[in-house]
């Protein structure tokens, strides 16, 4: 499956609802979370400004994608919910902010290759 389709995929299961019990992530699970949640949020965030186009958004939610694959336990419920708690408490300025200081510092620590 390329890259579109694993983007779509996963972007289904993490809109629908979430339907398995709590989890609560601590340490790199959280930290990786909070990763994924900066990335996926700027790339709507920027490309529904204009400020990006679809195919840079599909990168980060790609990438996204491999970083709560590859670094968060859990099912895609799960970790939807826990972003869904991420976005909630993160202004769309602070996670903007977080992703110009440490976007580099998350693809470092949380490797996707």
């Amino acid at each position: 499956m390329g890259l579109r389709g694993l983007v779509l995929a996963v972007t289904l299961v993490l809109s629908g609802p979430a339907t398995a019990g709590q989890k609560v992530y601590e340490g790199e699970e959280a930290s990786a979370l909070r990763c994924a949640n900066m990335l996926a949020l700027t790339g709507v965030t920027l490309r529904n400004a204009e400020l990006m186009d679809d195919a840079e958004q599909e990168v980060l939610l790609g990438v996204t994608i491999l970083i709560l694959e590859r670094h968060v336990s859990g099912t895609w419920a799960q970790k939807k919910a826990a972003m869904e708690q991420m976005r909630d408490r993160r202004s769309i300025e602070d996670t903007l902010a977080d992703y110009q200081r440490n976007a580099p510092l998350c693809l470092g620590r949380f490797p996707i290759n």
